[in-house]
């Protein structure tokens, strides 16, 4: 049962001096956001055992509004930051949030390894399929043939699936929602938070103003039910064919495998290397 907004938004964010907050009207962050709070509300976590890292961009503002232990970290580096907070204490409940420029373009490498090193925590990412904050230049996921301020007469590069990327890079739980969607997100975020291992959730989101607007996709309620359009579930999509699933959203638990987690075999290499000094 969810707790009503009025009691998160008095539990959980800093009210009283980081608001108006400075994300567009419409915007999907403020939906992840929301659901985001819900999800650790709905698993009781106490806010002195969550930590929050972000990046640049439209999305690393949101630690600024969350009263947890938050960092607003430099551009691509937030699952660095997020991974020295893990394995200093390897107790908190540790979550990384990026934008798809920010996670998988400066912040590329860190992504791939994250998840190959298979890192307790949780990554959530915002994919917009632009920089949003920036000035609507072209990310790793601007779909072929967009328009955005540095391709004003279409996009000649093939964009990439970040959650396929997540998946093949090893990570333990990777999970596709979108804004529309967000009872799923609430359920994919709390799996994603209780996962032993690395987590990526990947929220499709609209940026109407950047994105939308140079390519006519309407407004942000427009946008957002698209989403609804053409979202298809995990087990739907499995039984259609690859044109049947041209241009569509495959949402739910694409990935959960139990690997051995990085942090969890550092402190055991630890413990031994201390025991042989003895």
């Amino acid at each position: 049962m969810h707790v009503p907004a009025r009691e998160l938004r008095q539990e959980y964010l800093r009210h009283d001096k980081k608001f108006p907050h400075v994300w567009c009207p419409g915007c999907g962050n403020g939906i992840v956001m929301g659901s985001l709070l819900r999800a650790i509300s709905s698993l009781k976590l106490s806010k002195d055992e969550v930590v929050m890292a972000s990046g640049i961009g439209c999305s690393g503002r949101m630690p600024t509004y969350l009263d947890f232990n938050t960092l607003h970290t430099t551009h691509g580096r937030a699952l660095t930051f997020a991974t020295g907070i893990k394995l200093a204490n390897p107790t908190l409940t540790v979550m990384a949030i990026m934008g798809d420029g920010d996670a998988t373009a400066i912040g590329g490498n860190h992504f791939i390894h994250a998840a190959r090193r298979n890192l307790n925590l949780t990554a959530v990412i915002i994919n917009n399929s632009i920089y949003g904050m920036t000035g609507g230049q072209y990310s790793p996921t601007t779909p072929f043939g967009a328009r955005s301020t540095t391709s004003v007469y279409g996009h000649v590069e093939h964009a990439f699936s970040i959650s396929e990327l997540a998946v093949t890079a090893g990570a333990s739980f990777v999970a596709r929602s979108t804004v529309y969607h967000a009872d799923l997100m609430d359920k994919l975020l709390e799996k994603a938070i209780t996962k032993r291992g690395f987590a990526v959730v990947e929220v499709i989101s609209n940026c109407h103003v950047q994105y939308g607007r140079r390519n006519r996709l309407g407004d942000a309620v427009e946008m957002i039910t698209s989403y609804r359009d053409n979202a298809v579930t995990v087990r739907k999509a499995a039984a259609m064919t690859e044109e049947e699933l041209e241009g569509k959203i495959t949402i739910g638990v694409l990935a959960d495998r139990e690997m051995p987690v990085s942090t969890e075999e550092y402190a055991r290499i630890r413990k031994q290397a201390q025991e042989k000094k003895k």
